[in-house]
């Protein structure tokens, strides 16, 4: 904080049984007033969004719903057009659909602040995209194919996206905070990101991405805010293999094959999971330490998690890197940051802290 790197940040590191360090620091916001990070802040995850609609198409999976070679066509038929009808959910999952990262046609959103109250016709035009890559050629990290995943996530599990995870994921685990959309009434705990003129100044309490934003704020790429305790809860279920106080919610089996590589066996790709960054990768986020099993996700907004089985820990690190501006070398800044944090912890002993809990906030669990 004191060298200017990221306005503030959240940091926890743990293991399964519990948080051993939790600390917060700097400011939620600078710009149009200074506001402190509160120990209860809710920040924009961005696209750490997508592990949590990758654990609800898994739990799906789990429950016969789903299959992962099952045709994105066969339960949303509009979407086969264009020669996407051999996308299968396995491909949305691992970012080898072929399509695009990006609906070019919302690029414009953020620069003027359209914003629009109704729902916006995204999936319609996600149906209109043709293929950039034939399915399972290339990887291509999409927030159109999370997207396209919500919806199937929404339609297999029968109700609307923000609803079956706060029903299947975030009630079971204890994610108490965790929200799409938070209400004005918690606007004051959230966290800023951007200053963009036409959407009223600083961002505050309203996703960010600007394809979410079109959606309403409830996405399968993006939306998703939640504090620091929340993540710890959910990287400890993964770490878990799956559980969380007895309480199983993934099987081991299903554990696994999410965090083996989906990618790295038919060509020179960067390695991803089910959901899950892998190694080697060109997003990884800077944990030189870590073990070879262990896996990540970062958010645009300066957020990341990164979990290692085989070193039994992990580490949640939420920064605002976006506030006031993305600009300015905010994306190298931040990775210094995760750079330095993660390899501290990795090479730290985490033992000295079991008896301390979390920034003397006890053993949280």
């Amino acid at each position: 904080m004191a060298q200017g790197y990221v306005p503030g940040a959240s940091a926890a590191a743990g293991t399964a049984d519990g948080t051993l360090f939790r600390a917060h620091f700097g400011a939620a916001e600078l710009t149009p007033q200074r506001r402190p990070l509160r120990e209860d802040a809710l920040f924009d995850l961005a696209s750490v969004t997508k592990t949590v609609t990758a654990t609800l198409a898994l739990i799906l999976v789990e429950r016969g719903r789903l299959h992962l070679n099952q045709r994105v066509a066969s339960i949303l038929p509009p979407f086969g057009a264009l020669g996407k009808d051999q996308v299968t959910v396995r491909h949305l999952l691992a970012h080898t659909s072929g399509l695009p990262s990006g609906l070019s046609e919302w690029n414009d959103l953020h620069a003027h602040g359209e914003e629009r109250q109704a729902r916006r016709p995204v999936f319609q035009s996600i149906c209109r995209l043709p293929l950039a890559q034939p399915p399972g050629a290339a990887v291509i990290y999409s927030d159109v194919g999370y997207f396209t995943l919500g919806e199937v996530v929404a339609a297999a599990g029968g109700a609307a996206l923000d609803v079956l995870a706060r029903r299947e994921l975030f009630a079971p685990l204890g994610m108490a905070e965790a929200q799409f959309c938070p209400p004005a009434t918690l606007h004051h705990r959230c966290v800023a990101t951007e200053v963009v003129a036409g959407r009223g100044g600083t961002i505050v309490g309203r996703v960010h991405d600007r394809t979410a934003m079109a959606q309403g704020g409830i996405a399968g790429h993006a939306g998703l805010f939640a504090t620091c305790r929340d993540l710890e809860r959910f990287c400890r279920f993964w770490l878990g293999a799956g559980q969380r106080e007895g309480q199983r919610v993934l099987s081991p089996a299903t554990i696994a094959a999410a965090t083996r590589d989906q990618t790295g066996l038919f060509g020179p790709h960067p390695h991803r999971g089910l959901g899950w960054v892998l190694q080697p990768n060109p997003q990884w986020p800077g944990a030189d330490l870590c073990s070879p099993a262990a896996y990540s996700h970062t958010g645009f907004t300066g957020t990341s998690l990164v979990i290692d089985p085989q070193a039994g820990r992990f580490v949640v690190l939420l920064t605002n890197r976006v506030h006031p501006s993305r600009d300015n070398g905010s994306q190298e800044r931040v990775g210094v940051v995760r750079a330095r944090f993660h390899n501290a912890v990795w090479a730290a002993d985490l033992g000295q802290y079991s008896d301390a809990g979390a920034s003397g906030a006890g053993h949280d669990t």
